[in-house]
């Protein structure tokens, strides 16, 4: 018996223009992982916001999600959780993610599953890097005015 390869993930999927905030109102590390985990959780994303939030600080505090271009992208796994899911913030200024490259964070993709499904985390992860690699959408999604901008980049970029 064949097993039908896996689709690529598409970032469609895993967020709604719900889950995007621009701009965060937080203004350092702790304070934008917890606001985008209550944008996940008023989305209905998340079952256990607390568990989330701890499970996300404490990946940070092992190793920094600050990958560079203006990035980061924390992320958790936490009992609870359905599926995969995303949140998207810009902060209002750019902020100290203690990135790998020295500078400052433009945008933050918190990314959140259940520990049983580690290849659909990873598969998010690389597409998110993949399209944040690309200068031109990078640069559109940091000139975004809104939260509705931002899905819009993805949605052209992410064709169902």
């Amino acid at each position: 018996m064949l097993v039908a390869e896996k689709s690529r993930m598409n970032l469609l999927d895993i967020i709604t223009p719900q889950s995007i905030r621009s701009p965060l109102t937080a203004t350092d590390k702790r304070g934008v992982i917890n606001e985008l985990v209550d944008v996940l959780a008023a989305a209905g994303k998340v079952g256990d916001p607390a568990a989330l939030k701890e499970a996300v600080w404490a990946r940070e505090q092992t190793r920094t999600t600050g990958i560079g271009h203006g990035l980061a992208i924390p992320h958790g796994k936490c009992a609870g959780m359905t599926g995969v899911a995303m949140a998207i913030g810009r902060p209002a200024q750019p902020i100290d993610f203690e990135a790998i490259d020295g500078k400052p964070v433009r945008l933050v993709v918190l990314l959140a599953s259940p520990p049983d499904k580690p290849s659909d985390h990873i598969q998010a992860l690389a597409r998110i890097s993949k399209l944040i690699s690309m200068d031109e959408f990078r640069e559109q999604v940091y000139a975004a005015a809104s939260a509705e901008e931002i899905y819009g980049l993805l949605k052209a970029k992410e064709k169902p």
